[in-house]
């Protein structure tokens, strides 16, 4: 039932205020822990509702610096955030339930066709205007520091080389969730909603993302 209301609600290119609260203590549910993002501003002077002035990415970062700290499932404190900011877009805290994979639209949807044709489950797969994100289990809890997949991040994707256009979104990332509002006006979405199952291997998401990527 979860991943079928979350695609439901992901689909409208507009959503009451409602649907924000909804959709996060669904992911909290999940165990998915969310904090509050800022959400973007049109026709006036800011584009961006946080405090910064010129902000470099409107709409999609969390509103503070403590993100990582207070991102939560806690379903009393995740309603009173968004009954204060009901319009406050969904930050999702990355390398704890799981890792994102963030390809340009193209290159995801014809990776998302291809696994399908070939009756490959893909996991919860969200569309963020031109970008289609992938979301896999997290290898990023290993004891073993060394591993390729235990990346150090500066709040932000890392990046692979041999795949240009591909972010990867583990430890100390962060992703905007549908139905979060877009800087485009439009709403982020769900191409396949997660429904409480296991998520995918991202060695095999990953694997079908390079040839789309090349």
């Amino acid at each position: 039932m979860v991943g079928v209301s979350l695609a439901r609600r992901g689909k409208r290119r507009s959503h009451p205020k409602q649907q924000m609260v909804a959709s996060v203590l669904e992911y909290a549910a999940l165990g998915w822990a969310s904090c509050t993002g800022a959400r973007p501003l049109q026709g006036g002077a800011r584009a961006c509702s946080c405090d910064r002035i010129g902000c470099p990415d409107p709409g999609s970062h969390p509103l503070s610096r403590a993100w990582q700290m207070q991102a939560t499932t806690d379903p009393a404190l995740l309603s009173r955030w968004w009954s204060t900011d009901p319009e406050a877009n969904i930050i999702l805290p990355t390398g704890r339930v799981f890792d994102v994979f963030d390809v340009p639209r193209e290159a995801g949807l014809a990776t998302l066709a291809a696994m399908d044709a070939a009756g490959s489950v893909p996991g919860p797969v969200a569309e963020n205007g031109d970008r289609v994100l992938f979301y896999v289990a997290t290898r990023n809890l290993s004891e073993d520091e060394d591993e390729w997949w235990s990346c150090p991040l500066d709040y932000g994707p890392s990046t692979i080389e041999e795949m240009p256009g591909l972010r990867w979104h583990c430890r100390d990332s962060y992703v905007v969730a549908p139905p979060s509002t877009l800087p485009s006006g439009g709403c982020a979405s769900w191409l396949r909603a997660p429904d409480g199952g296991p998520l995918p291997d991202p060695l095999r998401i990953l694997d079908r993302l390079a040839d789309a990527c090349e």
